[in-house]
């Protein structure tokens, strides 16, 4: 069980995060949209203790790892726009970065777990820098779910993706969730908001959670900052 408390953060005099809540259960997919600048990078990578916000609550499991920040790997696995590869290394030697101390044996994952499941194994000798941009996401997201988190974060994950790719991984985010794991991800992306079970607008530093039906034009209202949404 995740339980985020009044996110704050600001940069200077612009406060970013205006007080963001939300829970998340095991088996859920939770969905973030809002326009660009709007605050949702900022709250992931202060969920995935990437930044220390000015003041709220980040609990799993009853702890509060912005005050333990050592149970933040054993909990989280992170996937930010920018994929954190190594390009002159091999794909197996990035992953075994990650697996050398994951309790999953990086055989096991290749052969029939999450970097089989990626469309990975195949491409294990190639050195990053050839690949595409959508084998790299799908590289980066292997990495992030080595240890076997229970939560994975994902900040955009299909932008500028081909079709195939994005498949692949929206296939691979409802196996993780089926299999007991929570999703949070920000996304423009209309097709991954299929698979999520709650929907939040990010608004001006604050979040709001709306009909995970929404599409189209009323998607866009909500996302609008000068409109007001009307909370589920």
């Amino acid at each position: 069980m995740m339980k985020i408390k009044n996110i704050q953060k600001s940069f200077g005099k612009k406060q970013v995060l205006k007080g963001c809540s939300f829970d998340g259960n095991p088996g859920e997919c939770i969905g973030i949209v809002g326009i660009n600048g709007s605050g949702k990078s900022t709250l992931l990578s202060i969920i995935a203790g990437i930044r220390k916000p000015d003041d709220g609550d980040v609990q799993i499991n009853d702890r509060n790892i912005l005050k333990n920040p050592k149970y933040t790997s054993e909990y989280i696995g992170y996937v930010p726009q920018e994929n954190p590869v190594f390009p002159d290394l091999t794909v197996k030697d990035n992953l075994m970065l990650w697996y050398c101390d994951s309790k999953t044996t990086f055989e096991d994952a290749a052969n029939r777990g999450v970097i089989a499941m990626l469309g990975l194994t195949p491409i294990l000798k190639q050195k990053v820098k050839t690949l595409s941009g959508g084998m790299k996401k799908r590289l980066s997201i292997a990495m992030s779910v080595a240890n076997n988190p229970p939560i994975i974060i994902l900040d955009e994950p299909s932008a500028a993706l081909d079709l195939p790719t994005k498949l692949a991984i929206r296939d691979y985010l409802k196996s993780y969730a089926t299999a007991g794991g929570t999703v949070i991800i920000a996304t423009h992306d209309e097709e991954e908001l299929s698979i999520c079970d709650k929907l939040y607008v990010m608004r001006d530093g604050t979040l709001a959670q709306v009909s995970k039906e929404l599409r189209g034009d009323e998607l866009l209202t909500a996302m609008d900052i000068n409109k007001e949404v009307k909370n589920v």
